[in-house]
């Protein structure tokens, strides 16, 4: 097991379900809400496990990989991308399933991460993989999947970071 491989599998499962709430006829508002639902916690508890577990290593090994100037640049980076999602699924809430509202504000959850997760692959985990031994990525993947599975019933709620703030406690 290796973190990188846990992160870039929810990766896909995230991009499937986007996709799967694009099949769902518009007014089947009962199965929007519940895909959504499940979706938001998925996006939340990757988010908080990637913080708890995986960027600390990442600011404590990483050089910079692709075009970010180092790791603390990766990692400020990501908890900006965390929070912008995080705004997007707030404005989900304030919406009916299916409403016009409701759609765009998925629409702006789906690009937020979709634009995140990119550079995270691009970036973070090539740098992850390129300085980290598998022992200590399998020690990772087992600390990141044990909280997910402890949070997944019930959720984490969505809390914005200082970016700044979370490196330096972190570094």
């Amino acid at each position: 097991m290796d973190i990188t491989d846990v992160i870039l599998h929810q990766h896909a499962e995230q991009r499937r379900m986007f996709a799967m709430l694009d099949e769902v006829p518009a007014d089947d508002t009962e199965t929007l809400a519940a895909l959504w639902r499940r979706l938001e916690i998925l996006l939340e508890t990757h988010a908080e496990a990637e913080e708890r577990y995986f960027y600390p290593h990442l600011l404590a090994i990483g050089r910079g990989a692709a075009d970010a100037d180092d790791a603390e640049d990766e990692v400020e980076d990501a908890i900006k991308d965390h929070n912008e999602i995080r705004d997007a699924i707030r404005k989900v809430r304030d919406h009916d399933a299916g409403s016009k509202g409701w759609w765009d504000a998925v629409i702006e959850s789906r690009i937020a991460n979709s634009d995140h997760m990119a550079e995270e692959e691009r970036q973070d985990l090539a740098d992850f993989r390129r300085h980290t031994d598998l022992r200590v990525r399998h020690e990772i993947a087992v600390q990141f999947l044990r909280y997910e599975s402890l949070k997944a019933a019930t959720g984490v709620p969505p809390e914005d970071k200082d970016p700044d703030q979370y490196i330096e406690e972190n570094s």
